[in-house]
């Protein structure tokens, strides 16, 4: 349940953080019951601008769309990004006009954010984390950290600090504050977040057990407050005693030339309890084979988080309605008869 005041807050904040204009156009490309697609309608309302609302996502028509209504601004998720980066004529629209762009709801690949930035030289790029429960916005990344080099480029990698309506804590298993530098789960709390789930107190009492939404979350903050993800807690795959996020792994292989979609999961293992997994989409006409693709993960991170197996899929990653790849289905037919690992 979100409040006026949940909304306010949130709308407050977004014109200042990504320095939207009075007057601007949106596109809307996402399904307005998720609040990266419904609080822009909000954003653009305070700031008498026009919003063009497509009936769902599409490339051509966006791509199109933006053309021709000198859009100013679009938020998308990594999955759309890469969808319009490998339209085959995107070079041929003029996007002159779009000012901002935001991304964020699913991790994005440093791979895959170099490919933006190079394609959208004249466009201020956001990374943004948040959630329904927080109305939805927690941290941005300024488009002055989105830079291939320099002494800021180190924060790429991060989703941003702390938006100026919201305070981030991260913390172990018994919600003891961790020191910088330290992986938990992200707590967060301010006026933008959520006031319960309706008709469910007892899994409202648990969300916001000690005044903070306990987010699901799994992250570190560096010295000066970036916020780094690890992945969601219940993603994370224990094997062997260690803990392993997949988006580290996922990191790595999305760098590999003929990798087009990767995701890495848990899968049972007699000895370890869990061993990474990697299901991977090639690149149309590219080729690579699971010994490969291991070796290349070892020169990158330590074995134990290598990938021990790899599927390759012949059609794309199953997805969400907002475009986010679907683990649930990815771990069914490893888990099915198992100990559940599907939530």
């Amino acid at each position: 349940m979100l409040s006026n005041i949940n909304f306010q807050s949130n709308t407050d904040c977004a014109a200042p953080l990504y320095r939207m204009q009075e007057g601007w156009t949106f596109i809307i490309v996402g399904p307005l019951f998720h609040l990266a697609a419904g609080a822009r309608i909000f954003s653009c309302s305070a700031l008498g601008g026009h919003a063009v609302i497509l009936p769902k996502f599409d490339v051509q028509a966006m791509l199109q769309t933006i053309e021709n209504y000198h859009v100013n601004s679009v938020t998308l998720v990594p999955t759309m990004i890469q969808m319009m980066l490998d339209c085959p004529n995107f070079e041929e629209y003029d996007l002159s006009s779009l000012k901002m762009m935001a991304y964020g709801a699913a991790p994005m690949s440093v791979a895959l954010l170099r490919r933006a930035i190079k394609a959208l030289p004249e466009t201020e790029i956001f990374q943004t984390f948040g959630m329904t429960e927080a109305s939805p916005i927690l941290t941005s990344l300024d488009s002055k950290y989105h830079i291939l080099e320099g002494p800021n480029s180190s924060k790429l990698g991060s989703v941003g600090k702390a938006a100026n309506h919201v305070e981030l804590i991260i913390t172990d298993e018994s919600d003891n504050e961790l020191p910088a530098g330290e992986t938990g789960q992200i707590l967060a709390r301010g006026k933008n977040i959520m006031t319960g789930y309706w008709r469910l107190p007892e899994t409202t009492a648990e969300a916001l057990k000690g005044g903070w939404y306990h987010t699901g979350d799994a992250g570190y903050l560096d010295e000066e407050g970036f916020l780094f993800l690890e992945g969601r807690v219940k993603d994370m795959i224990v094997s062997g005693g260690e803990n392993i996020y997949p988006i580290e792994v996922e990191n790595v292989l999305a760098g590999h030339f003929a990798i087009k979609e990767c995701a890495v999961i848990g899968i049972p293992h007699e000895t370890w309890g869990e061993a990474v997994h990697a299901i991977i989409v090639l690149e149309e006409g590219l080729q690579t084979d699971e010994p490969e693709l291991i070796k290349f993960c070892r020169g990158q991170i330590a074995h134990y988080k290598c990938p021990v197996s790899i599927t390759f899929r012949n059609e794309p990653m199953p997805l969400s309605p907002i475009n986010k790849i679907l683990k649930t289905e990815l771990r069914k037919p490893f888990w099915e008869g198992r100990d559940s690992k599907l939530v």
